[in-house]
């Protein structure tokens, strides 16, 4: 059985607080749920710098500044787009660490032809990789869920090293 998302972030919130690094967070499908979850887990202030949903590409240029030149040749729902949005929103807050989501929750797939239950997920700093999730299902709500519990996953395995 995997991990809650309370407890994954509870863990990495702890990782944070012992390294005293900084986080920022850019999440899309997620929702908000990644940023929610971290800030659930008491004395987030100790790495907490701040999170956007950036949901749509009004929300990337303002919240982000990432003008459509930018991302001209990066298609949406990649890592390599995940990997910019990490790496962006790390730069913007001044957080030794970015973590980004973005994907398709479902019920069906968006607009660039990836099914439901896609995500990319990457993270900026210290060490730098991007993953692809595939859930396989249609469920919004679990598959935000999955989104989160994957990108803190991520992060966190790179805070063990």
């Amino acid at each position: 059985m995997s991990e809650r998302l309370d407890e994954l972030a509870a863990r990495v919130g702890e990782q944070l607080k012992r390294r005293g690094e900084s986080i920022a967070i850019a999440e899309s499908s997620a929702g908000g749920l990644i940023s929610a979850a971290l800030l659930a887990v008491p004395g987030a202030s100790a790495y907490f710098l701040g999170g956007a949903v950036v949901y749509t590409r009004l929300a990337r240029r303002v919240l982000l500044d990432l003008p459509d030149d930018a991302v001209r040749d990066i298609r949406p729902s990649s890592e390599a787009y995940a990997g910019l949005m990490a790496a962006r929103v790390r730069e913007r807050f001044g957080a030794v660490w970015g973590l980004a989501e973005t994907g398709a929750t479902g019920p069906t797939g968006n607009r660039y032809g990836d099914a439901p239950g896609h995500a990319c997920l990457a993270i900026a700093g210290p060490e730098t990789t991007a993953i692809t999730l595939e859930t396989g299902h249609g469920d919004r709500a679990a598959n935000m869920t999955a989104f989160a519990r994957a990108a803190l996953a991520l992060l966190g395995r790179a805070l063990e090293v």
